[in-house]
């Protein structure tokens, strides 16, 4: 008899197989749309066919080709995800032979500008940098053939005008393929990245080199028209802000935007006055309004979906952030680190390394700063941690706030949490090596609780786990107590072969006891201070679904009446009359009125349900810690006897990883940038084919 949960590993593998058909069709679209096969066959039988409705007007075919299939795949991924969910994926697979796939994710690129690339993101990289000149290609070839011959006498001389005002519009059409992509990596809680096996925190960097490329092809566009306006006498043109067509003013000021945007991107700036690049990131908002208003509506659609995804998920964090959560403790480390303990809805389940922005408003009402959260759904069910190292202005004022003051109560928001969609990977491999500089051991420590609970609880085998950790001064050894779940919490830890080897670089001795104190602070939350609870319930991803699907059909109701009796009498479908700019705002109002309507709705029906959950959650209780407590009275004895403190030296990674044994090693690290890349060197050298290499990074 076939079980529940084959049937859903095989709806779910159907769904996959759905979604990546309609996807390979979408990059279909954009491969043939620089050809005059998609010009001149394609899109007038779609514009025919589509275009003369009076619901839709001039911007019906665009929806069905390129907006319909990306929302399609978002929808169907949620419930690919909620099936997912149900699963019990704590199985280990062998890795007796060679998995040609985890060859491929191996780092092919260690240093450079693109930092560590793996051999997959290679290829798809080159591959869409191929498309970009592909699509370049065709544009400039069909654009200059259709230059009409001038006259004899001014040939050279018009020539290469006609060809300047080609380039710069040509260019603007492949900025616009980069711009189709760049908004899906920053979408939190996407359900297309997760099909992908991808987070949004580790794709980042294909934001930061979709963004670079964005900014380089708007710019030459710019620049080229810039210039063309000027060698034909034509510099009035910046100041057209025409009724019909295309809007230069816009442009200008979309394209100012993006450049005061892309200024403090750059590493120097972004470093140093991190506060200037995340507040001057908001001018995407600028961006991406006057980007419409130039372009027009019917056009923007090619590149609204990922845009349209990211505002659903922007808004439901907003609705978030609004609510105040209940912190129940914190504990003060000697290293400078603290340990925030939020209360949970038992309900609420994330996955290891999952990460959870975290907002003080004592401290500031407009910051928000991404922490790794440590502690474990399932070992912990009532209860959400995570670790801040004083690092800096933000960090080292909360570490100040906690340890100078006596107070009851710290107002605390949060967004998240956000992480993988799968805990389970790491079972696969025979040993799993962790490589951890300084606060870059966080991230491990959801891993290793993890394991205790798949090794005590479900009982299924683990890998040896042997975590390597570099700390400056031995007052950061403390990071280690913070392995193992709280007192209180029943833990069984002999079922994992767990071995630290932890280094102090800059001493040569241990402190002296009296420096190794642990200070604890318990608060007394208010009333109005709610558990930590999913935004959307313990069925997010049903919820997501429903959604962006009710919010995209109320629009296109909306809009279509709109279009039939407001646009429509005035236009009748000949998009040379009624305003471009007019149509464009009306189209946008109408996103944003159904985005919030249905998520407004959403996010109350799962708050009542959520009010109910709490008032069955009791406080968390339990022998407070009164005053000081010492370090080594907390750590389980086992934990101790794992531990192998060295100092004054630094591992030797290269023959710690190549003495790992076993057909599959896991190398994960989290740490500096040189550490990271050293790592990275390590695995990729093709000295040891066993070893597979993940890192993660706060940085980009």
């Amino acid at each position: 008899m076939v079980s529940t949960e084959e049937i859903q590993r095989v709806v779910r593998a159907g769904i996959k197989l759905l979604l990546m058909v309609v996807f390979l069709g979408t990059l279909m679209i954009w491969i043939m749309m620089p050809t005059n096969v998609y010009f001149l066959k394609w899109l007038p039988y779609l514009r025919a066919k589509y275009n003369i409705s009076k619901f839709f007007g001039g911007q019906g075919a665009t929806l069905l080709i390129f907006t319909f299939p990306i929302l399609f795949i978002a929808v169907f991924a949620c419930i690919y995800h909620h099936l997912g969910k149900k699963l019990n994926d704590y199985k280990r697979e062998s890795h007796g032979r060679k998995n040609i796939l985890a060859l491929w994710r191996r780092p092919r690129l260690v240093k450079g500008p693109l930092g560590i690339v793996s051999g997959i993101e290679l290829v798809f990289f080159i591959m869409f940098i191929l498309l970009l000149i592909w699509s370049l290609s065709n544009y400039l070839h069909n654009g200059f053939a259709h230059i009409p011959p001038p006259p004899a006498a001014a040939k050279g001389a018009k020539l290469w005008k006609a060809k300047l005002g080609i380039s710069a519009f040509r260019l603007g059409f492949v900025g616009n393929v980069c711009l189709a992509f760049l908004f899906f990596p920053v979408a939190r809680g996407s359900s297309v990245l997760p099909l992908f096996g991808l987070t949004s925190e580790a794709s980042i960097k294909y934001h930061i080199w979709l963004g670079h490329i964005v900014m380089a092809f708007f710019t030459a566009h710019g620049l080229c028209y810039i210039v063309f306006w000027a060698v034909t006498n034509n510099i009035s043109e910046m100041l057209k802000w025409d009724k019909i067509g295309v809007s230069n003013v816009a442009g200008e000021i979309s394209l100012a935007s993006g450049l005061v945007l892309w200024a403090t991107t750059i590493p120097r700036i972004r470093r140093k006055f991190f506060e200037v690049f995340f507040y001057t990131h908001h001018l995407y908002i600028l961006f991406m309004v006057f980007f419409i208003f130039h372009v027009g509506i019917s056009f923007a659609f090619m590149v609204l979906p990922g845009f349209y995804l990211f505002l659903v998920d922007r808004y439901l964090r907003f609705l978030q952030s609004r609510q105040t959560v209940r912190l129940v403790s914190a504990r003060i480390l000697p290293c400078e680190t603290v340990e925030l303990n939020f209360s949970k809805a038992p309900g609420l389940s994330y996955n290891t390394t999952s990460i959870m922005f975290v907002n003080v408003p004592t401290i500031s009402k407009l910051q928000w700063h991404p922490y790794t959260i440590t502690s474990n759904s399932n070992l912990e069910p009532e209860k959400l941690s995570v670790v801040i190292k004083s690092e800096g202005s933000w960090s080292k004022k909360l570490y100040q706030l906690l340890s100078c003051s006596s107070m009851d109560r710290l107002e605390v928001s949060v967004e998240g949490p956000y992480g993988p969609s799968d805990s389970s990977h790491f079972l696969r491999h025979d040993t799993l090596v962790m490589v951890s500089g300084g606060s870059g051991i966080t991230p491990f420590i959801s891993i290793i609780r993890e394991l205790i609970f798949a090794s005590s609880t479900i009982k299924c085998k683990t890998p040896e786990v042997i975590l390597i950790s570099s700390f400056k001064n031995s007052s950061d050894l403390a990071m280690l107590e913070l392995l193992l779940p709280v007192a209180g919490t029943t833990t069984d830890f002999s079922d994992l072969n767990l071995r630290i080897e932890a280094y102090v670089t800059k001493e040569t001795q241990p402190m002296t006891e009296d420096s190794k104190r642990i200070r604890a602070t318990w608060f007394k939350p208010k009333a109005t201070d709610a558990p930590i609870t999913s935004i959307l319930g313990p069925n997010s991803w049903l919820w997501l679904g429903a959604i962006i699907s009710s919010s995209f059909i109320i629009f296109l109701i909306l809009i279509g009446i709109i279009d039939t009796y407001y646009i429509y009498p005035i236009d009748h479908n000949t998009n040379k009359i009624f305003s471009y700019s007019l149509r464009a705002f009306l189209n946008m109002l109408i996103i944003c009125i159904s985005i919030v309507a249905t998520a407004s709705v959403a996010v109350i029906w799962n708050k009542k349900q959520n009010t109910v959950e709490a008032k069955q959650i009791q406080n968390m209780k339990g022998a407070t810690l009164d005053g000081d407590t010492e370090l080594e009275s907390l750590p389980h004895q086992s934990l101790l006897q794992a531990t192998n403190v060295h100092y004054g030296e630094r591992p030797d990674l290269k023959r710690m990883l190549f003495d790992c044994k076993g057909s599959s090693v896991g190398v994960l690290v989290c740490g500096p940038k040189k550490m990271r890349h050293k790592v990275a060197a390590i695995c990729s050298s093709g000295l040891a084919d066993n070893l597979h290499f993940e890192y993660i990074s706060f940085t980009w």
